[in-house]
């Protein structure tokens, strides 16, 4: 056959006594092509766990010995036993989050090396022409290509199963957090399933479900996003991403409507929150966020609302002894209900005018300008109107 023909399978241009002068050296060969794929790659070099090692060995000692049985055949590069190591070995990489380009790479280390070797042994067997070197080229460069085919199908097999899976406990923590009431180290263990090892405050985000997929790509590892038939709703952790301004970038044109950043208990106080500001606010394409409506939701009797403004408004008090909190709490809402007036308050409260005048100076020590802002004021006296109902 004339080199320069194309066949699938070049190996059966070999001649045919290269396999049994070269079976004596294969132990020696099979040492010196593992080891340069594993010290000469650098996304190997570096690992050192036996099972690696072990597993790179066993590779390259199918493939060559697979090799030479081919010699001088017409035989299919790989009967399915051998492609299965290849498709394991890429499958493999992918568990190791090592990508497909390092394995490519070792495997045309492997060609060099192996071509080499066959020339060697073919130049004792007989004179050496081009014609017989292109066919041994063309014959371990086909014979490596199947093996990157097998592996790079191993490698996509793997991802592929992964992002199934990772997508079915992505989608397990969403559900639970929507839910909530589940407990806490049931919670923490998916939180870590899906690499939120420190799940701590979630903001959430409603939005039209045709957005779904293009949310879902920009948030990436930072988003749990569960479609719910006429929208979807995005879980996205606490950080520089969620901020207003971030989130106001990336969200913009897409008539969201993002919930309060809430710890991950109250999640679905927060959904609850969002859906009631995608509603209460008017319809528009910028982002719109239920912290600005938080006020008005409350007035008008949502208890998520009231809730959520209760501890912002409160949060500086909450490292006061009970009562003195207590004391103070009194005085800041007489104060704001009498606008101020400290005889007013004194009589309320029982107490002397000047005890009034140092609760209050303790009160703007903890409030600052808060005092002074009619809206931190309103919302202020609603929360501790609410807190003094029976």
């Amino acid at each position: 056959m004339h080199a320069g023909a194309v066949t699938s399978t070049p190996w059966q241009r070999l001649p045919a006594e290269l396999a049994p002068a070269m079976r004596p050296r294969l132990p020696a060969v099979i040492r010196a092509v593992a080891t340069a794929v594993t010290e000469a790659t650098p996304a190997f070099a570096g690992v050192a766990e036996q099972k690696f090692r072990s597993d790179a060995w066993t590779a390259v000692e199918v493939a060559l010995h697979h090799f030479l049985d081919l010699v001088g055949t017409p035989h299919p590069a790989l009967p399915p036993r051998v492609r299965e190591v290849f498709v394991a070995l890429g499958a493999a990489e992918a568990r190791e989050q090592r990508g497909p380009e390092a394995l490519l790479a070792a495997l045309r280390i492997a060609s060099r090396l192996l071509l080499r070797h066959l020339g060697e042994v073919l130049a004792e067997l007989r004179p050496l022409d081009v014609e017989t070197l292109v066919d041994c080229a063309d014959a371990v460069s086909g014979y490596v290509d199947e093996l990157a085919a097998a592996s790079t199908d191993g490698f996509a097999q793997q991802v592929r199963e992964q992002s199934g899976d990772g997508d079915r406990l992505r989608r397990q923590l969403a559900d639970l957090l929507l839910a909530g009431g589940a407990p806490a180290e049931v919670v923490a263990l998916a939180a870590t399933r899906v690499g939120w090892p420190e799940l701590d405050t979630v903001v959430p985000v409603v939005l039209a479900l045709g957005h779904a997929r293009d949310v879902r790509f920009r948030f990436g590892a930072d988003g749990l996003v569960v479609e719910r038939g006429r929208d979807a709703v995005v879980l996205l952790r606490a950080g520089p991403r969620t901020s207003r301004s971030a989130l106001a970038a990336t969200l913009g044109g897409r008539a969201a409507s993002v919930g309060p950043a809430l710890p991950w208990p109250q999640v679905p106080q927060a959904v609850r929150l969002a859906e009631l500001t995608a509603t209460a606010a008017p319809p528009t394409a910028d982002v719109r966020f239920a912290d600005d409506h938080l006020t008005a939701l409350a007035v008008q009797g949502q208890p998520d609302a009231l809730a959520v403004l209760t501890v912002r408004r409160l949060a500086p008090f909450e490292s006061l002894r009970p009562a003195g909190r207590e004391e103070l709490l009194r005085t800041l809402h007489s104060w704001l209900r009498h606008w101020g007036a400290r005889t007013a308050v004194s009589a309320e409260l029982f107490v002397h005018p000047q005890t009034v005048s140092y609760r209050m100076k303790r009160l703007r020590e903890l409030l600052g300008d808060e005092l002074t802002d009619p809206d931190r004021r309103f919302e202020l006296l609603l929360v501790l109107a609410a807190r003094s109902r029976p």
